[in-house]
């Protein structure tokens, strides 16, 4: 009988850079022993989780290849998640019983709007990304991504200035919405405050254990 992994949700909306956090978060992640594996969902396409093979898996070694799957939903990527998550848990349940050995999964998916969440039959622990780009009304716009994820990440903070944004507004509209939740101020591009949002699954998801005894 497979044991279940534990299981990380990171979801936004396209182009918040969600891919892009998984590859930056992953060196450090892999870089204390943890084995871990990504689905990333899409309706059609599998480029992410094909850049993301060749960067994580076949240039930097981090994990095998064919732990980078991707997964073209065919559909409204809400319900692959949410509403109807039962392809993605077929999916893990498959991992679990051929890769015992993993200690985390990530499953990414993209969205249209502030109200992605993934069910809780599907994941553990939820990560919500949105940008700068958005303007610094974003986070008191509220949705459920925003107000229910157990980490809320504001990349692309270097464009705060491009776009006329306040960071100041925006993290104190943030601690409004989430009241005591975390979140994290990043810049994926340039990996800026990555590290935190590691240390989040590393404390929250992985409980700081060591990664399992290796055979």
């Amino acid at each position: 009988m497979s044991h279940k992994i534990p299981r990380i949700g990171i979801g936004g909306p396209v182009g918040s850079g969600k891919s892009m956090l998984i590859e930056k978060i992953m060196p450090i992640i892999a870089g204390k022993g943890y084995r871990t594996c990504i689905i990333s969902n899409d309706v059609i396409s599998k480029e992410d989780a094909d850049r993301m093979r060749k960067n994580l898996a076949t240039n930097q070694g981090l994990l095998p290849e064919n732990l980078v799957i991707g997964l073209a939903t065919g559909g409204c990527p809400h319900t692959a998640i949410r509403e109807d998550p039962s392809m993605n848990l077929a999916l893990i349940e498959e991992i679990e019983q051929n890769h015992p050995e993993l200690d985390v999964i990530f499953l990414e998916s993209g969205g249209d709007n502030v109200m992605t969440t993934f069910s809780p039959a599907l994941a553990d622990y939820f990560i919500y990304i949105i940008d700068v780009s958005g303007g610094d009304k974003y986070p008191r716009k509220g949705g459920l991504g925003i107000e229910s994820c157990d980490l809320l990440v504001i990349n692309k903070t270097d464009l705060a200035q491009y776009v006329g944004a306040d960071l100041a507004i925006m993290e104190r509209d943030t601690k409004t919405m989430r009241k005591q939740k975390p979140y994290a101020f990043v810049n994926c591009k340039d990996g800026i405050g990555i590290q935190d949002v590691a240390d989040h699954i590393i404390q929250d998801v992985l409980f700081e254990e060591p990664p399992k005894t290796r055979q």
